[in-house]
Formats: C-alpha cells, structure tokens, sequence
C-alpha cells in the first residue's frame, strides 16, 4: 500500500479516535507456527504504534523470529469503528521503564496518589523493558458508513446492480 494512502486512512477522524484508544489486538504467529492474537496496550507517537512488554514475555522471541503483525483497534459497540493496520515489528530493549509505556497507561483514573504508587511499582519490578514498534505498512478503517469490510461492501454493489461489482 503506498504511504501516501496509508497516511490519508489514518488521518481519517475515525483512524484518530481509534489511535487515541489504550487497547489493540496484536496477532502474530508462535514460534510453533500457530497465530496468537492479545490484547496489549499502546501509544500512538504520530508515525508508529509503540507496545511495551516485560524482556521474558513469550511473544518477544515470536516476534524475533517473525516480525510481521497485524493490529486491530475497535470499538464495542455496534456498528464498531475499526482500524486496522499491518506492518513489522521491531524490537527494541531499554533498560528501565520506556516513555511510551508511562504514556500509554495515563489514560487509566487514578489520583496522583494512585498515580505515584502504580509507577513506583512499574520502576520496582521492570529492570528493562522491550518495546514493540509497528509502522504501518497497509491501513484500513471501517466505521460502516463511509467504508465496509471488502466483502459486504462487495455484496452491496451487488445488491445494488452496479455491474463493476465481482461476482
């Protein structure tokens, strides 16, 4: 997908709010060849999808072996918003706590009393950190007014009589 389309879906308002969420889905294949898919927190820095996760976490030498991954970020409700992204990862240890992560989990309600005690607790038990960077290389929103999955958009067309519609 050329970057200037990836970057026209993800300027797209619906994109924004979705990347403004504190949870997506990563799916990427174990190292015995099955898929996984988690939930994980992330923040969006403008260009990239930075995750964080503990150095002996499973997925980190999944992610090694093969980086390439797929994100969904949605809504639950009905119809959801959905943004969905692919791209690779790549990996990068820190030693202590990274940005990103601090970021990603301000979004939850805690008084600063809260605040201070949660991050003293991160700072105690991450001596490092791995974080997970994804620049996306295909985009789609689906927000089920302006855009639809591929096959029901199809199945419209169809219904429709538009007669470019696959059949």
């Amino acid at each position: 997908m050329p970057p200037t389309e990836i970057d026209d879906v993800l300027a797209h308002p619906v994109s924004q709010a979705m990347l403004g969420r504190d949870i997506a889905r990563l799916a990427f294949v174990a190292p015995d060849g099955t898929p996984r898919v988690l939930p994980i927190g992330f923040h969006w820095n403008g260009t990239e999808v930075v995750m964080c996760t503990s150095t002996n976490a499973r997925k980190v030498a999944a992610l090694r072996a093969n980086p390439a991954v797929a994100l969904t970020i949605d809504t639950e409700v009905h119809p959801p918003d959905v943004l969905l992204l692919r791209g690779e990862a790549v990996l990068d240890e820190v030693a202590g706590i990274p940005e990103e992560y601090l970021q990603m989990n301000g979004s939850y309600e805690m008084t600063p009393e809260q605040r201070v005690e949660w991050e003293a607790g991160v700072r105690s038990l991450y001596d490092a950190m791995v974080r997970i960077v994804v620049r996306p290389t295909w985009a789609k929103m689906i927000d089920f007014e302006e855009t639809l999955p591929d096959n029901v958009a199809e199945l419209v067309a169809r219904q429709a009589g538009d007669a470019d519609a696959p059949s």
